[in-house]
């Protein structure tokens, strides 16, 4: 059966390859290319890179199928042929709210340049950015210090405005008095997230959802469950301080990152938000792409136990 397999292969890529021509072979090279493209600005080390290995694999399982009917074995071959298409519809109805963002953003203006950009609008790095950056980590600072508990959500351009919309909108510049004045334990908006899109507080006081992760330790509270289900369930960075304790994380992916020296906490957000860290003499000479976990993410540890 393997040998009738493989031969099947061959002799199907040998027909491929001989009624292949020069524009056939460029066009297949320009949707490569655009594939590679796609995934390099909008997939690659996000949640969506597990979903493209999904439907690599329906997509495997197709033609594994077809191979089946060619062989006579009808059945099994349609069995699977109609899992990978149950599933595929599925994935339709799953994924409504991922597509939704998805059409919305390619709907913005402006889309041609931000596409097409190195960097996405976020490529012309002024000395604002370091400034926000530096605002962030006083306002943690002082957080961290007086034992104020917060949550602050660094979100992607096209990424969980479902959550953001359930806060108020703020839409305002980033700055340590307003952060300060947001946590506030006096304050009605003290107890949810503030989100931080585009260098800008788009709302506050945003219920997040909690993780269900049951080994999970118990020293966990609310806002340190709430940043890992965030993490989880989005391509969001999570930055949470601890009432109790002052402790300062990030979680990314489902997981925490503590940190005890706030210039490594600087550097992190800086990669985060998609900026120069200025302490870092190596890192001036390029930017950082936005939300490059890349450089944090090799770092972190899973603080269960």
């Amino acid at each position: 059966m393997f040998d009738q397999i493989i031969n099947i292969l061959k002799s199907s890529l040998e027909e491929l390859w001989l009624s292949l021509s020069w524009v056939n072979v460029f066009e297949i090279f320009i949707i490569v290319i655009t594939l590679l493209f796609m995934y390099q600005r909008f997939i690659r080390n996000t949640q969506s890179e597990k979903l493209v290995k999904g439907l690599f694999f329906l997509a495997a399982a197709w033609i594994f199928s077809q191979i089946l009917i060619y062989l006579n074995i009808r059945i099994i071959g349609g069995f699977i042929q109609l899992m990978v298409l149950v599933i595929t519809l599925s994935l339709i109805v799953i994924f409504q709210p991922e597509l939704r963002r998805l059409l919305g953003y390619l709907g913005q203006p402006g889309i041609i340049s931000r596409l097409f950009s190195g960097a996405g609008v976020h490529s012309a790095r002024t000395s604002r950015d370091i400034d926000i950056v530096k605002e962030i980590v006083e306002a943690v600072k002082y957080l961290s210090k007086t034992r104020t508990g917060a949550l602050i959500v660094f979100q992607k351009d096209m990424s969980d405005t479902v959550f953001s919309d359930v806060g108020t909108k703020l839409n305002a510049d980033i700055s340590t008095e307003l952060i300060l004045t947001i946590f506030h334990p006096n304050t009605p908006l003290h107890d949810g997230a503030l989100v931080i899109r585009d260098n800008r507080i788009i709302s506050a006081g945003v219920l997040l959802p909690l993780t269900e992760d049951p080994k999970l330790s118990w020293k966990y509270g609310t806002r340190h469950r709430a940043a890992i289900g965030m993490s989880e369930c989005s391509d969001s960075a999570c930055l949470v301080v601890s009432e109790e304790t002052g402790d300062v994380s990030i979680s990314i992916d489902g997981t925490l990152k503590k940190y005890d020296d706030l210039h490594l906490l600087k550097a992190d957000l800086a990669a985060i938000l998609g900026v120069k860290d200025e302490d870092n003499s190596s890192d001036n000479k390029k930017d950082h792409n936005i939300f490059d976990f890349s450089k944090i993410l090799p770092n972190k540890t899973k603080e269960n136990n």
